[in-house]
């Protein structure tokens, strides 16, 4: 074989090569278990949605009061030398709640704060991992050394004050005029769970929930909170001690070792700050995005209030997080209504605000004091 023939035949090998490499590349990107294939016939039928011209015109605030500033004591108020207001943005016809929410651009070189008018049947309020931990009942922070959610006894518990102070009231003020109230939960669904939560596979009856909370409360009791204490000696190499004395004493270990075998299979409850009404519903983390995006189109669900715990990993990234949500839905982050994890302080003031500033980058927050239930308006 002469030399064209054989780079004739290389060029050749290398063109199929790449076409069926061209070919696997854009299958694994184009069908997820979240997102089948639609054949070209589907995707041509399909009609376009509809668009609307928005007058991205920005207006200069005077003097505005600082944003996040209702509950100091759990996150550092909002407080930027630029502020606009823009048009609003959501505008249903029949709306009955109204959401003012803000977002930061470095681009307008400020924050963008943007009115909303949205109907509430068509809306979800979401609280993401309300763990019932060190709250009397039964599911504790094992001792002496174990460690779950904010990952000590009294982060935890200054979480539940956060919860009954802040969220569960405006979950009570919602909860009438919303969809739905729907709790995310680590996880799969306990045998226990289901007998004393609705799930989007089960409703319980009155009687299976005081029954099931009461075998919920005995399987709680009944584990062994106990784990090993803290190694009180450490090998250590003459190069790298750094390295070994992390790899042996981690910032947080929640494996056996420290929270005893079986802690992470018992049944979580809702917080006990949270008064979960039979009609609210609790979903699993296991039963993944998908579902949990079919049940809320299901029910019309096209707005979700976000609320919850912890801003900085939760809140963002779990099943009911707004990384998924905001895919298929407006969501509103609840600014003071989520606490981030506190490593290192007393307070989680200052890392909420971190956490939730950066968040603005790509989301829109709100405040328990900007959704006010408004009277319904006139069909346009």
């Amino acid at each position: 074989m002469n030399k064209q023939s054989t780079h004739v035949k290389r060029i050749v090998t290398a063109g199929v090569l790449l076409t069926i490499a061209a070919f696997s590349l854009g299958f694994s990107i184009g069908v997820s278990a979240d997102q089948p294939a639609k054949s070209s016939r589907t995707a041509k039928s399909e009609q376009p949605a509809k668009t609307r011209v928005y007058h991205n015109q920005l207006t200069p605030l005077e003097n505005p009061e600082p944003l996040l500033a209702d509950h100091p004591r759990y996150v550092q108020p909002v407080i930027e030398n630029r502020r606009f207001e823009a048009p609003r943005l959501l505008d249903e016809a029949g709306a009955d709640l109204s959401v003012r929410a803000w977002r930061f651009s470095y681009n307008a070189r400020g924050i963008v704060e943007v009115p909303n008018r949205i109907r509430g049947d068509r809306t979800a309020v979401i609280m993401v991992h309300p763990w019932g931990i060190d709250d009397g009942q039964g599911w504790t922070t094992p001792e002496p050394a174990g460690v779950a959610d904010f990952c000590t006894v009294e982060k935890n518990q200054l979480a539940g004050r956060h919860t009954a102070e802040v969220i569960n009231p405006l979950l009570e003020r919602l909860r009438e005029r919303v969809n739905l109230v729907l709790y995310s939960m680590r996880g799969g669904e306990h045998p226990a769970h289901k007998a004393v939560y609705r799930s989007v596979r089960y409703r319980p009856t009155a009687e299976e929930r005081k029954a099931g909370m009461r075998e919920l409360r005995r399987i709680l009791a009944d584990f062994d909170y106990r784990g090993q204490p803290l190694p009180k000696t450490l090998t250590i190499s003459e190069d790298q001690p750094f390295k070994d004395y992390f790899r042996q004493f981690p910032a947080v270990d929640a494996s056996a070792k420290y929270n005893n075998a079986g802690f992470w299979d018992l049944p979580i409850p809702v917080c006990s700050a949270v008064e979960v009404h039979p009609d609210d519903v609790v979903y699993y983390d296991k039963d993944g995005y998908a579902g949990l995006r079919d049940f809320l189109k299901k029910q019309g669900v096209r707005h979700v209030i976000l609320t919850g715990y912890a801003t900085d990993m939760c809140f963002c990234s779990t099943t009911a997080g707004y990384e998924n949500l905001s895919r298929d839905f407006n969501v509103f982050l609840v600014g003071d209504a989520t606490l981030a994890t506190f490593p290192a302080n007393n307070t989680p003031r200052y890392a909420t605000n971190a956490h939730i500033s950066y968040a603005s980058l790509n989301q829109f927050i709100t405040q328990c004091s900007w959704i006010k239930l408004d009277a319904p308006t006139r069909g346009k």
